[in-house]
């Protein structure tokens, strides 16, 4: 199955436009204040209004309080939920609607206890663990996922046009997620950097049938 590629942290109208015309299938909205790719309501429903049909709108939340998450529900037409902080299984199925969980990895954590903690997630999200919340944008050792899996998982952390192809090949993911390895600084993307990484998940899938 090819890798499906979301394009996290989106913040302005061009780089969504970006995004969805390199062919990403996913574009990811942070609503984490402390985040410097947070975006406030009003703008999130200016980006999302310029998603077509069938690109999925993710919204990022970390240890949200419930009221905000619904309020952002319905300023917002988000598709899929991801959580990123301590949220339990209950937490997160509360909202009806698709989520994925975050995983912070590191030794030590046990994937499989924590994929069989959120039987109602859609995929577990695999992410470098760091001080705080977010990747930061580091590669994790991908030898520390288990095999035997059996949630879908979503690959993040550090990934880039250099080394999407070999984390395909070697994770074999059902989808990538990718933040700062496409961007000039915190929050802004490049185009030329999207085209890039979408090209490469392309070929690397390709590669791997």
């Amino acid at each position: 199955m090819k890798p499906r590629i979301k394009i996290c942290g989106l913040t302005r109208p061009e780089d969504v436009l970006a995004a969805v015309e390199a062919g990403a299938d996913a574009i990811g909205l942070v609503f984490y204040r402390p985040s410097p790719r947070f975006v406030d309501l009003e703008k999130a429903a200016a980006l999302a209004r310029l998603v077509p049909p069938f690109v999925t709108i993710v919204g990022l939340f970390v240890n949200a309080e419930t009221d905000f998450v619904k309020r952002t529900l319905a300023a917002v037409p988000i598709h899929l939920l991801q959580f990123h902080g301590d949220e339990d299984e209950t937490y997160c199925r509360q909202f009806a609607r698709p989520y994925v969980k975050a995983a912070r990895v590191k030794p030590g954590v046990d994937l499989l206890q924590y994929a069989a903690d959120f039987p109602t997630a859609q995929a577990i999200l695999l992410d470098a663990f760091v001080e705080g919340y977010g990747g930061g944008g580091n590669v994790f050792d991908w030898t520390l996922i288990p095999a035997g899996l059996d949630k879908p998982l979503i690959l993040s952390g550090g990934l880039d046009v250099g080394n999407v192809a070999e984390a395909i090949a070697r994770v074999r993911p059902a989808a990538v997620d990718v933040s700062s390895g496409v961007e000039v600084s915190k929050g802004i993307k490049d185009a030329e950097r999207i085209r890039a990484f979408v090209a490469a998940v392309r070929a690397a899938a390709e590669a791997a049938d």
